[in-house]
């Protein structure tokens, strides 16, 4: 199967809604207290914004036999500020979704590839890949993207009580 990725376009943002609910609806079957479905309008605000301003999301878009079936957002984040201990590298955040159906048969990599080379082109030195634990799929598939851990985040609600 030939897969195209290219840059998405304004007329991509009703692929790009139905990829980031379908998307949603596996996580919330995951864990519910930490995904949600968002209002179908607000996600069509959001691509719609996204593709028509500079941004600091860049949108690629996977086609296979002409239909949308897989997407990689980019979030450049902000340069790291000068009082920091780490090294300042520029980075960025991938969030990648691939349709139920065209799942292992390399459009997750392919995506992967060309958000990397897209990082690259805007002086990315890293690029993360935020999977919450219960996602073993995601961590599989990152893994097998030559992604690895680079640290433990450790969260907490306030006002919960310590697990003395």
């Amino acid at each position: 199967m030939a897969i195209l990725v290219r840059a998405a376009e304004r007329e991509d943002v009703p692929a790009l809604v139905r990829l980031r609910l379908a998307n949603a609806e596996r996580h919330v079957q995951l864990d519910p207290v930490i995904y949600r479905v968002p209002d179908i309008e607000t996600v069509r605000g959001h691509f719609e914004e996204t593709l028509s301003v500079e941004s600091k999301v860049v949108i690629l878009v996977a086609e296979a036999a002409g239909e949308v079936v897989g997407m990689v957002e980019v979030v450049l984040l902000a340069d790291p500020p000068d009082h920091q201990i780490l090294v300042p590298r520029r980075a960025a955040e991938i969030h990648t979704v691939v349709l139920d159906g065209h799942r292992g048969q390399g459009v997750g990599l392919a995506l992967v590839a060309a958000a990397e080379q897209a990082a690259a082109e805007r002086g990315v030195a890293i690029v993360y890949a935020g999977i919450f634990a219960p996602n073993k799929e995601a961590v599989r598939f990152y893994s097998s993207a030559g992604f690895g851990p680079r640290g433990i985040l450790l969260s907490r609600e306030p006002g919960t009580p310590s697990a003395d």
